[in-house]
């Protein structure tokens, strides 16, 4: 695909709707809210003894239901992770040292994967999430290394032929090829760590090929983009776009588009090559200009019974993340309007009709995990309360930074 030109203005013209007296979010009471939650997820995933299960991570709570529903931390789980990220940013947030042990602990139950063949695409939102922010904030040689093996072991999913990383080896047969999803654009960042933290170098170039590829094979002519991209796994030709979680091949699935948007934002930051940041701002617009009023997606933005459709609040809040990063790249009014773009979704986030409250443990409600299977419909998810508090976390040091406090 052809990178076209077009006018610039459109899309700034959409996200310059948001005014200067749009909601602004309570960071720091949004904050504490998230810290509440944690401290009584902890208490509640409790057993009779008062013990913890370090491999059980919470996964989601269903719409009727009031407790997590966890999942045990193996290599097909690709959202055990996210609970240990949680933890690691709440630490951040408060320096709770309690909290800190927690996040220690349940980060130690991932560390099989750093010696295990890849199961699929998903080390890096498994081991990235939770030892990545664990060394950031710990600088925990240990940790380094776990994620330097993860890394070469996420490599070897990558087909040269074709130039991705290979999704899901167990579904070639399924889809008829090599497949790559929409969701490996957040892998990424994990090679891209190892090659600048002592591993190979090949891991960031084998990253920016991935990136140019899906970039090329990936995308319809206005931007939004396909689940999957299927490639003949010898040729390495390019097959054809389809969707396994939208809600049909030629729609936009509102969490796709989102990691499109965060993968992009990270090559950019990675490369400083401007095809990058001229891309990732298309793909942006084009999901900003389709959004509802309260700024949170639609699972998928033609899923059938709009405005009745459930909505996305995991994909709102990974958007909200990647927005608050790209407004730094991308200077003007078109930067401030991500921003601001970014304020709204968190303060539509932090309101009433998207908080669990007292209802539930976790901190966001309405997300939506995979429609076309029945799964995690309407649903408190974890990976939108991971990235939900990583937005606010980003917002906190713009602001710091801005204020000089």
């Amino acid at each position: 695909m052809k990178i076209r030109h077009y006018l610039a203005g459109i899309g700034t013209m959409c996200l310059m709707a948001c005014s200067p007296s749009a909601p602004q979010p309570d960071v720091e009471e949004a904050l504490a809210y998230c810290d509440a939650q944690v401290h009584r997820t902890l208490t509640e995933l409790r057993d009779s003894q008062g013990n913890l299960d370090y491999t059980l991570m919470p996964r989601n709570i269903a719409d009727t239901a009031t407790v997590w529903h966890c999942r045990k931390a193996t290599k097909e789980e690709w959202c055990a992770g996210f609970w240990p990220g949680i933890l690691w940013y709440d630490y951040e947030a408060t320096g709770n040292d309690s909290i800190r042990q927690e996040a220690e602990r349940y980060t130690a139950s991932l560390e099989f994967l750093s010696h295990t063949p890849a199961y699929d695409h998903d080390l890096g939102f498994l081991v990235f999430c939770s030892y990545g922010n664990g060394y950031r904030l710990t600088q925990n040689p240990a940790y380094r290394q776990v994620i330097l093996d993860t890394a070469d072991t996420l490599a070897t999913l990558y087909n040269p032929r074709v130039g991705t990383l290979l999704s899901w080896p167990r579904e070639v047969p399924t889809f008829g090829g090599h497949n790559t999803i929409m969701d490996n654009m957040i892998n990424l960042e994990m090679l891209y760590w190892a090659a600048r933290n002592g591993g190979s170098e090949e891991l960031a170039d084998i990253a920016t090929t991935h990136a140019r590829r899906t970039m090329e094979c990936h995308f319809r002519p206005d931007y939004t983009s396909y689940h999957v991209a299927v490639y003949d796994t010898l040729t390495g030709n390019f097959v054809r776009g389809c969707t396994h979680q939208g809600y049909r091949d030629h729609t936009m699935w509102a969490r796709g588009q989102a990691w499109a948007i965060y993968g992009f934002t990270v090559v950019y930051r990675e490369t400083q090559d401007p095809v990058f940041l001229d891309f990732v701002q298309r793909v942006a617009d084009v999901y900003l200009e389709r959004l509802p009023k309260d700024y949170i997606p639609y699972w998928d933005f033609s899923a059938p019974g709009i405005p009745d459709a459930p909505r996305d609040a995991s994909a709102a809040a990974v958007v909200a993340s990647a927005l608050l990063e790209l407004s730094g790249y991308v200077p003007g009014e078109k930067g401030q309007g991500y921003r601001q773009a970014a304020e709204q979704m968190l303060a539509s986030l932090g309101s009433d009709a998207y908080r669990c409250g007292s209802s539930k443990p976790a901190f966001l409600l309405h997300s939506v995990g995979h429609w076309p299977a029945g799964s995690e419909i309407d649903a408190s998810i974890i990976y939108a309360d991971y990235y939900y508090i990583e937005a606010l976390l980003r917002l906190k040091k713009l602001r710091q930074a801005e204020t000089g406090r």
